[in-house]
């Protein structure tokens, strides 16, 4: 059993909390990691906030990180102690019906489990003042020391830079593969990205890449316009300073609608506006972000009848074990950016500066 520091949620709606915990030794399939760096996301925060639906408490959260295998239990074949590695949130076991299949990277073999806040056989290996704390996403990385399935982690490059890579374990593989592989992206093609933070600054790089001619960046915050051109936003407006819905505007600038758009917020009326944003005949529209339980979106069925496509994407669409690694080789190629993502770096007893950050947008 290692003991060690990690970041305890005892209960919703408070703030994270430094504690000494004991992480215990990985079992069969299972790998116990050393976390060099991890990074927040509003996903965390949302569960904190308790309004996820399947958030346990006291829990370790955290799903953005990266770290180097301490050691590896009985039947573990992919990785080694002293392996780089990114935990992975959602896992590639090959075998189910969702790995075999090439149309989805949404592997099903501890999902169960994984949202009851569980290693696979049903139990904890985290337990702090006697307690027995959950796991989140299948990953936990605000612990100096995590544990997780041999299937939730991909072997990077030894090289990669920790506190880079980290964030290509969910947001910015879920941006760029949003583009490249949800949408599919053209060259040529007019792009809408609604809501500029991580993810959606991700997305207009994958459109950059994808050789989208024209990109539109809608935010509220004007802050985060300088950024977004940084990154290949072609323009980028506010909803608050025009008079008429943001699509109908969108709809005026693009001569019909753009051929792309992405939600990055998790907003189901943003939702409404990126789908009635695209061009009849051809326009997708991909939800990117993840809405508070219990919403439902709508629009008229005419927009579909005529011609609009709207879709979701988790994880981007990548096969995570596969892919994570040749993210890392691109970015260690220079193809993607993943440096200029990071705003702030703390130590860890900040975390909670780190979300305060967040929650300001900064």
């Amino acid at each position: 059993v290692i003991k060690c520091k990690a970041a305890v949620a005892w209960e919703a709606g408070k703030p994270l909390s430094l504690e000494e915990v004991e992480v215990a030794p990985p079992k069969a399939h299972e790998v116990r990691i050393k976390i060099i760096a991890t990074a927040v996301c509003h996903t965390d925060a949302y569960t904190l906030s308790g309004a996820d639906p399947e958030g346990c408490f006291p829990v370790i959260l955290g799903h953005e990180g990266a770290g180097i295998v301490e050691s590896v239990g009985e039947g573990v074949k992919k990785v080694k102690p002293g392996d780089t590695v990114i935990p992975l949130y959602i896992p590639q076991c090959g075998e189910c019906k969702f790995c075999k299949n090439p149309k989805t990277n949404l592997c099903q073999k501890i999902r169960i489990t994984q949202g009851k806040g569980l290693m696979p056989d049903g139990t904890s290996r985290f337990t702090c003042k006697g307690k027995q704390i959950y796991h989140f996403m299948g990953t936990s990385t605000f612990s100096e020391y995590t544990v997780v399935a041999d299937i939730s982690v991909a072997k990077i490059d030894a090289a990669a830079p920790l506190d880079k890579v980290c964030l290509l374990g969910c947001g910015i593989s879920t941006g760029y593969g949003a583009a490249v592989n949800t949408a599919k992206v053209e060259p040529g093609s007019t792009c809408a990205v609604f809501g500029l933070g991580g993810v959606g600054l991700a997305v207009i790089m994958g459109c950059k890449i994808a050789g989208a001619s024209r990109i539109i960046g809608i935010d509220l915050n004007k802050d985060k316009y300088a950024k977004a051109k940084e990154f290949g936003a072609t323009e980028c407006i506010s909803p608050e300073d025009f008079k008429k819905p943001i699509q109908e505007v969108l709809v005026e600038m693009t001569d019909g609608g753009v051929d792309y758009s992405f939600e990055c917020i998790g907003n189901v009326g943003v939702m409404r506006a990126a789908l009635e944003a695209c061009h009849k005949g051809w326009g997708v529209s991909v939800i990117v972000g993840v809405a508070a339980a219990g919403q439902e979106i709508s629009t008229r069925p005419f927009q579909l009848v005529t011609g609009r496509t709207w879709k979701g994407t988790a994880f981007g669409g990548w096969k995570s074990v596969e892919n994570v690694p040749k993210l890392v080789t691109e970015y260690m190629s220079k193809k993607i950016k993943v440096d200029e993502f990071v705003t702030h770096t703390l130590p860890f007893d900040k975390i909670n500066e780190a979300f305060e950050l967040m929650h300001t947008g900064k």
